[in-house]
């Protein structure tokens, strides 16, 4: 038993993983993201390549890129 225990608590280690947790985001303006990169980087990156201001097209564009989406308000 312990030899499928460890192999399966890996698995769901691995998938867990890639999950991407969405509560950092909902607080910065509605984004969403699904299979996205972490959010912190995402905006980090987005705005050294945008600029500061987030409501540009470019910001939103570099964001979606990455996998994050804003929702309607």
């Amino acid at each position: 038993m312990t030899r499928l225990a460890i192999p399966v608590a890996l698995a769901a280690a691995f998938a867990l993983s890639g999950c991407v947790t969405v509560f950092d985001a909902t607080d910065d303006y509605g984004w969403q993201g699904q299979n996205a990169q972490p959010f912190d980087s995402a905006k980090a990156e987005c705005r050294s390549l945008a600029g500061d201001d987030e409501g540009t097209t470019a910001f939103v564009t570099c964001m979606a890129e990455r996998g994050w989406t804003r929702t309607a308000n």
